[in-house]
């Protein structure tokens, strides 16, 4: 390891968690880091606004519900650089994580996350790192959603720096029931019997909202179907009752 890399551990010894987020937010190269990403991050929000407005202009709707946005806290960062193990240095976030910013992106039905996925890579200027379904593919404990990292110029006064952001995208039914997981997985003085319990609602639950989605998705392909003025984007439907795959997301009658 290059010695003007200090493992987190050693800083650690030195310097409290508090006096570490504080380098963090004032520090100056963090700073310009922490800036970057920020500009990365409203660079993919305005991708995706342009591609909501231009369906909304050629097609009458809006596969965008609403974006959200966030960048890691200081706090945050330094619990996954122990976690990780990566040295206290901004050239080594950059390298090696890749979540510090984040768009998350809520839509109406489950083919809109696909839709969008497929535009986004279209643009020259996204390159896919890394992608995980977790819609075709759920967690253990239910949770769905589409993860991509992409990586995307922003173009500065004098150069222009390849920046990584998260993507998650998601329907209304996947948000609210992550939302929900998430504000219950940190309840504390819950009996053990009563945590089996709330695992197991929380992942019938989450079988019920896949459903719902499937559900909602051939309701409106019936509606397309049947109302000529509403032609599809792609032309593309799935015959009601087809589970949504990746597959038969393309599947033409």
């Amino acid at each position: 390891m290059d010695k003007e890399l200090k493992p987190i551990e050693a800083m650690l010894e030195k310097f409290s968690m508090e006096e570490l987020e504080d380098v963090i937010r004032s520090g100056r190269e963090f700073r310009k880091i922490m800036s970057y990403y920020k500009c990365a991050m409203m660079e993919i929000e305005t991708k995706l606004k342009v591609l909501n407005e231009n369906m909304s202009l050629q097609h009458d709707r809006n596969p965008i519900e609403s974006i959200k946005t966030r960048l890691k806290t200081p706090e945050s960062i330094i619990e996954k650089m122990i976690r990780r193990k990566i040295p206290f240095d901004p050239k080594a976030l950059e390298e090696q994580m890749f979540d510090i910013a984040g768009v998350r992106v809520i839509c109406s039905f489950l083919k809109d996350v696909y839709f969008l996925e497929e535009h986004l890579l279209r643009q020259d200027d996204v390159v896919l790192v890394e992608r995980k379904d977790y819609i075709e593919g759920p967690k253990a404990n239910g949770y769905r959603s589409l993860h991509l990292i992409v990586s995307i110029p922003i173009f500065l006064a004098g150069e222009t720096r390849l920046m990584n952001v998260e993507i998650q995208l998601r329907t209304i039914a996947m948000d609210f029931w992550a939302s929900l997981e998430h504000k219950m997985r940190y309840k504390k003085n819950i009996s053990p019997n009563q945590v089996k319990f709330l695992q197991d609602e929380l992942s019938d639950c989450a079988r019920q909202s896949a459903a719902l989605d499937e559900r909602m998705q051939n309701i409106r392909n019936v509606i397309i179907q049947n109302s000529p003025e509403e032609e599809d984007e792609e032309g593309i439907f799935l015959p009601l009752g087809l589970p949504i795959t990746r597959e038969n997301r393309r599947r033409p009658l």
